[in-house]
């Protein structure tokens, strides 16, 4: 399907291929990732290229798994040099080492960041051609080398979903490149990987994470699989997320944030995301907002927005109910502030800011931002029809 087209994919077949055909398998608990060397072997791996970036490798954590690879007699090749928000040229530098050494595996140590340019680097090596080529989804023809996802983080979700997201380094448009054949075969979830986070790294993609849950929740495209998986995701990161604050060493509830996390991965695999998403797209690229902060800013607007339908009120209602934030009972308009009131608690636990004043942004950007956002591909899976007019109203209600 084309970006920006308006014809909505059939929910079941996506529920079909993703859950069936492409699962991704989830291996968890204290110190999963010195498991890394013999998973990889029982992918066939003999020589496997590593995705990381400076600060994971500052950390210590691409030791520990360089340790494990080698010790399972894997010989390694690794690119450390990613950066935030990935670009084509990202992809490029990776393509160019991975092409060094005859590589069967790829694994990707960090953030969501490292694992975008893990499986761009994967679309062009199997595949050829752009990064361009592969925005969209659906677009590869032939099968591409196996993924290890390695999250550093509880955030993105990325370790669950089939989906490189990677700007393009002119335009700074961020493209979607997905297919099934990127998605990862194992997702190794250790808890002690995120106990290395700055404080504002565990806030922005714990919020990141959060956002994905209510979206996910709500999507147009929703289906009862991916509903499982958002409330499920939803309930775990908000009983969990302020472990960051007042127990961040607790690595019970830290595997909990990261399990919720990528929970809320599988639930964007199979309903895809809403308005905020489109909305925070365009402030990362104008403003070099981090992209936690900038759904996170967004997120209570949206969802009064889509409250506003009867039917999206209803979700939200439900997924507030199994939170533990709402009754059974309550009406519909009371779960949807309830939602809001709890987003934006976080939001101030987390120590983000709440509006885009405080993020600098000028008035007069906002009828661009709204244009950028209403050309977003998550803008077409919002609950509620959203156009040009509805992007200015949020972003001047966030203002």
């Amino acid at each position: 399907m084309s970006v920006g087209a308006k014809t909505l994919p059939d929910p079941s077949a996506r529920l079909t291929l993703d859950l069936l055909q492409r699962p991704t398998r989830l291996v968890q608990g204290v110190g999963a990732m010195d498991q890394a060397g013999a998973l990889a072997k029982e992918l066939g791996a003999t020589n496997v290229l590593i995705v990381t970036d400076p600060g994971i490798v500052e950390a210590g954590h691409f030791d520990r798994l360089a340790d494990s690879l080698t010790l399972a007699g894997i010989q390694i090749l690794v690119y450390d040099k990613v950066r935030e928000n990935p670009t084509t040229r990202d992809v490029d530098d990776c393509l160019d080492l991975a092409k060094s050494a005859p590589i069967n595996c790829i694994v990707g140590l960090g953030g969501g960041s490292s694992m975008d340019t893990a499986k761009g680097c994967n679309f062009l090596l199997t595949n050829g051609g752009q990064m361009k080529d592969y925005w969209g989804r659906g677009k590869a023809r032939k099968e591409m080398l196996p993924l290890i996802a390695i999250p550093t983080t509880a955030g993105t979700g990325s370790e669950c979903q089939s989906f490189a997201l990677i700007a393009d380094e002119t335009s700074h448009m961020k493209m979607a490149c997905g297919d099934l054949r990127a998605a990862a075969k194992i997702s190794i979830l250790d808890p002690l990987l995120t106990l290395s986070q700055p404080f504002h790294v565990a806030s922005v993609t714990g919020i990141d994470a959060l956002t994905h849950a209510v979206e996910t929740a709500v999507t147009n495209a929703r289906n009862p699989v991916s509903l499982l998986y958002a409330h499920k995701a939803f309930s775990l990161i908000v009983k969990n997320l302020s472990c960051i604050v007042d127990d961040p060493t607790n690595v019970e509830k830290r595997g909990a944030l990261q399990l919720g996390a990528a929970l809320a991965g599988m639930a964007i695999e199979n309903s895809m995301l809403g308005a905020a998403h489109s909305c925070a797209n365009p402030l990362t690229a104008h403003y070099n907002t981090v992209h936690g902060q900038a759904v996170g800013v967004m997120l209570p607007h949206v969802i009064r927005f889509n409250g506003e339908d009867p039917e999206a009120a209803a979700l939200y209602h439900a997924l507030a109910v199994s939170a533990g934030l709402s009754g059974a009972g309550d009406d519909s308009a009371s779960a949807v502030q309830a939602l809001v009131e709890q987003v934006e608690a976080l939001l101030e636990m987390m120590k983000l800011k709440k509006s885009l004043r405080d993020l600098h942004v000028e008035p007069h950007k906002i009828p661009e931002l709204a244009r950028e956002a209403s050309q977003q591909w998550t803008a077409m899976f919002n609950p509620r029809e959203i156009e040009i007019t509805h992007f200015e109203a949020l972003f001047h209600a966030a203002l």
